[in-house]
């Protein structure tokens, strides 16, 4: 693909998207560690300083998707949430079957998961003040929207609905590096089966940790 220079506001705008859709294109193949902006910048036809006029840095490009993705999830989210979730059922089983849904729901998103667990140590550096305050600006919304679902199906939450929110993030974000164990680490837990209780399962682990979380800010009753 090749552009000629972009001379419009609508004309800049395609060319962000196509460096977007590139780079969710390539995340569907490879891990965020191997994203670079030299490979991105060869799918998407345009040289890197030409890409760095539209997105600063790869952490940059990283951070829009991340934000794209987790809306994208908490649409899905409400619909997950609206079938799933008995409102007239008591309090603990509702947040039994919340952990439930969260957790199989996030599992399923594998490449928000992982740029979740990049976030603090990856994509917030080598970023501007203002590139990562719109960024933290968008992710108070996706917050607020996230803990408005909780409360909406266990309204006893109350203001711990946006601890929980975030807690389900960080979370799925840690466990997404136990996604895949590497061919060594396999060998090992066969050979010593003892050490296999280390083999986190991600979304078994998830929906413990969620269940523990909800059920412990709950009020007891």
């Amino acid at each position: 693909m090749t552009f000629q220079r972009a001379r419009t506001e609508e004309q800049r705008e395609i060319r962000r998207r196509a460096i977007l859709d590139a780079a969710t294109a390539m995340l569907d193949e490879m891990p965020v560690a191997a994203l670079t902006l030299n490979e991105l910048s060869r799918r998407v036809g345009l040289a890197k300083p030409n890409v760095l006029r539209y997105f600063e840095s790869r952490e940059a490009v990283l951070l829009e998707l991340l934000d794209h993705f987790l809306q994208e999830w908490l649409t899905e989210l409400a619909g997950e949430l609206a079938t799933g979730v008995d409102e007239s059922q008591p309090m603990a089983r509702r947040a039994t079957v919340l952990a439930e849904i969260l957790s199989r729901s996030l599992s399923g998103q594998a490449v928000l998961c992982e740029l979740f667990g990049a976030q603090g140590s990856v994509l917030e550096h080598n970023v501007s003040v203002e590139v990562v305050a719109r960024y933290k600006r968008a992710s108070l919304d996706r917050l607020t929207t996230m803990a408005a679902l909780m409360q909406k199906y266990l309204p006893e939450l109350g203001n711990d609905a946006a601890f929980c929110s975030l807690q389900a993030m960080l979370t799925a974000g840690a466990l997404s590096a136990y996604r895949s164990p590497p061919p060594s680490l396999q060998a090992a837990y066969q050979a010593e089966p003892d050490l296999a209780r280390f083999h986190l399962d991600p979304k078994e682990y998830l929906q413990q940790a969620l269940t523990a979380t909800l059920l412990g800010v709950l009020p007891r009753r």
